[in-house]
């Protein structure tokens, strides 16, 4: 895919990468949707991340239905990077998904250019904080299904309907721990910032 012209920070000629950009995107969705294990799946160098284990301290707080395997939990945020090709290079910032560390994605989403919304489609209100989140801050996303070993497949439009977002807005399925998949996600993104973007220069 040609990245040529996308907006980002160019970065400074004195590195050998002049005219290359570098982005930052929000790996964002529910509590136990898999942000971790996409961060982690996909990054070029060793991610960031900030998990602790849950305890018996958090139950009652953090709701584990359809989750009730999950033994950690991300209590501040996830960063990985990856260069898609020589000209643009991905930061990705993981938010926490349980409702307590909310009050963080302000911060978070500070200078992210878009965003991905993973969602678990066995339990999709667990997202819809998320996406109203990324309404709020006026943030471009695509929706991200990930699919887990008990996930059932619904037709894309049914999703779409169920989570009420807009017809113009990318939903694809995804295997979280798979690279090449979350790599396709993340490529699916930036194609839709391109097409937004060409689209608010088109006359009027």
């Amino acid at each position: 895919m040609d990245f040529k012209g996308f907006d980002g920070p160019e970065r400074h000629p004195a590195d050998g990468t002049a005219g290359a950009r570098s982005v930052k995107v929000m790996i964002a969705g529910g509590f136990g949707t898999g942000k971790t294990t996409m961060v982690r799946s996909v990054s070029d160098i060793k991610p960031l991340t900030t998990e602790e284990t849950l305890t018996q301290a958090s139950a009652g707080v953090d709701h584990l239905i359809g989750v009730t395997d999950k033994q950690e939990t991300t209590v501040s945020l996830d960063f990985g990077k990856i260069c898609l090709n020589d000209r643009l290079t991905l930061y990705l910032f993981g938010t926490p998904g349980q409702e307590r560390f909310w009050f963080l994605w302000n911060g978070l989403f500070k200078g992210a250019l878009g965003a991905v919304v993973l969602v678990d489609t066995r339990r999709l209100a667990s997202s819809f904080r998320a996406i109203e989140e990324m309404e709020r801050q006026d943030v471009p996303f695509v929706i991200a299904l990930n699919v887990f070993p008990d996930s059932r497949e619904h037709p894309v439009e049914e999703i779409r309907d169920a989570l009420d977002i807009s017809p113009d807005i990318p939903v694809v399925a995804c295997d979280a721990r798979d690279r090449a998949s979350s790599r396709d996600v993340l490529i699916a993104l930036i194609r839709h910032l391109k097409e937004r973007s060409a689209a608010a220069l088109e006359p009027r």
